[in-house]
């Protein structure tokens, strides 16, 4: 543990990491010592994928330097070296799972016996000491694809150990854990820590951080904010320094006049349950822009795809307008009034292929021709206005949609979503990686779908996309725990996000 004359395990200072124009780290700093739980914390886009690529050897920084006990980082290529000082056990396992423990454990490295073949006798003799040397119960000839998810996290922090590493770094390892599994891991950490592992505790349930944790690093827009001990550090304190104002600094807006009562009910959904979320009731009215936040493992997403056509819930139902909504089929989706901004506009948004217009008109190509053909004029001038509309910049509707800026490729997947005139209107990230002039237009949108009366569903981590909401509903481990009215002030909303105002 720190003290006086203690040199870090782990130390990083003045991380940079640039992806052409976008700074994804400013000033990235960590200190941790020896036999710690330490913990990073920051709302999504803070920084803190990318200072654990860096600190884990995934990736070299554009600027400053990492130190392992005191001793500069090894050769980016020395991989070996690498996994000797650190392992990062991320919310995606990465053993096999067809393969037993005891071979996930010793991969690419078995014991072998006579003329160079495995020896299997030597291999579970090793797994089944490694296992017991660490407390980790479970059996080395079950296959890893069988075992609960903590206990193939346990598996995999008892593969890094016995490379040697001793710094383990912790990526959301309770995002698919229960209450009970969630209280295991953790009494496993701290065994492990008085053994004299160190943990860097990645986790957006800042309850969690107060459980287990003995020191915080707080990052905020790319920069460090602070390093404090936890027990130090309150936790108005913790979500000021996240947010980025004091929890008294800004007076509630006024909020804004909310869809009428007796609006229809466009989107009615009931009792929706899957891997990703589970019983959640939700309305939309018409004229009305209803918010989902909540961390990247919270279920917002998923759920807002379901609106969409992408995926099929395990339980409930939804109706729009009143008629039963088709799960898992997206044209379904788009005939009963759905229109939909995906998450990726480069995965899911635009074919890069083809033109502007033919990318803005593709939801509506039945309405311009028959049997599959589509008139040149027709579909240019359809186009035209959606440009005009959106304020696209572009040469015209035959200029390649690869060729625009990210807010103009944008504002395409826009028009296309609106181009249907839908009732209800799916945004899942609608600004991100935009200008701020493009972002202005973009939000315009949504005041004049709500102000034309459609049923407005809005999924960002972008804080200003979201007060552009008549309501924000919050989703944590896939459950709705909070409903904040137009008019929340950031830390508020911050604080349901990531778990401090909810048990």
């Amino acid at each position: 543990m720190s003290g006086p004359g203690t040199t870090p395990l782990v130390e990083a200072r003045g991380v940079v990491k640039r992806y052409g124009p976008t700074v994804a780290l400013a000033d990235g700093r960590l200190t941790v010592f020896p036999g710690e739980s330490h913990a990073l914390v920051g709302r999504n886009g803070a920084g803190k994928s990318t200072l654990v690529t860096v600190v884990t050897g995934l990736q070299a920084p554009d600027a400053g330097e990492i130190r392992f006990d005191g001793e500069p980082a090894p050769a980016l290529s020395d991989r070996d070296a690498w996994r000797r000082k650190v392992a990062c056990v991320y919310q995606k396992p990465t053993v096999v799972p067809d393969l037993t423990v005891a071979e996930n454990l010793f991969l690419n490295r078995q014991p072998t016996g006579r003329g160079g073949l495995i020896s299997r006798r030597r291999l579970r003799a090793r797994a089944a000491e490694l296992l017991d040397t660490w407390d980790v119960r479970v059996d080395p000839d079950t296959r890893t694809g069988e075992l609960r998810v903590e206990e193939r996290q346990m598996v995999e922090i008892a593969r890094a150990l016995s490379l040697g590493a001793r710094f383990i770094v912790l990526d959301e390892p309770t995002a698919q854990l229960d209450n009970r599994e969630i209280e295991r891991l953790f009494t496993r950490m701290r065994a492990l820590q008085d053994a004299g592992v160190t943990f860097l505790f990645i986790s957006h349930h800042l309850q969690e951080v107060y459980e287990v944790c003995q020191t915080v690093t707080v990052l905020r827009d790319a920069r460090w904010i602070t390093t404090a001990p936890v027990a130090e550090l309150p936790r108005a304190a913790l979500v000021e320094a996240m947010a980025g104002e004091p929890a008294a600094a800004r007076e509630r807006g006024p909020g804004r006049d909310a869809a009428p009562a007796d609006a229809p009910v466009v989107l009615d959904a009931r009792g929706l349950t899957s891997a990703a979320y589970a019983n959640v009731d939700l309305t939309v009215r018409g004229g009305e822009v209803v918010g989902l936040a909540g961390s990247s493992g919270s279920g917002k997403t998923e759920l807002a795809e379901t609106f969409a056509g992408l995926h099929t819930p395990t339980a409930g139902s939804a109706r729009l307008d009143g008629r039963p909504l088709a799960f898992g089929d997206v044209r379904a989706a788009l005939d009963a009034g759905v229109g939909c901004v995906p998450r990726d506009r480069h995965e899911q948004g635009l074919v890069a292929g083809m033109t502007v217009g033919d990318n803005a008109t593709l939801s509506v190509l039945d309405r311009l021709g028959r049997f599959g053909v589509v008139p040149t004029g027709t579909r240019r001038g359809v186009a035209g206005e959606l440009i005009e509309r959106l304020g696209i910049r572009t040469e015209g509707p035959d200029q390649p949609v690869a060729d625009l800026s990210g807010g103009n490729a944008q504002k395409v997947v826009m028009a296309r979503a609106l181009a249907t005139d839908p009732r209800l209107l799916v945004l899942i990230n609608p600004t991100a990686g935009v200008d701020v002039r493009s972002k202005e237009s973009l939000l315009a949108r949504v005041d004049s779908a709500r102000a034309d009366g459609t049923a407005v569903l809005v999924v960002s981590d972008e804080l200003d996309d979201l007060r552009r909401c008549d309501r924000v509903l919050v989703l944590f481990h896939g459950r709705v725990v909070a409903e904040h009215p137009a008019g929340w002030r950031d830390h508020e909303l911050i604080a349901s996000i990531e778990g401090v105002d909810h048990g």
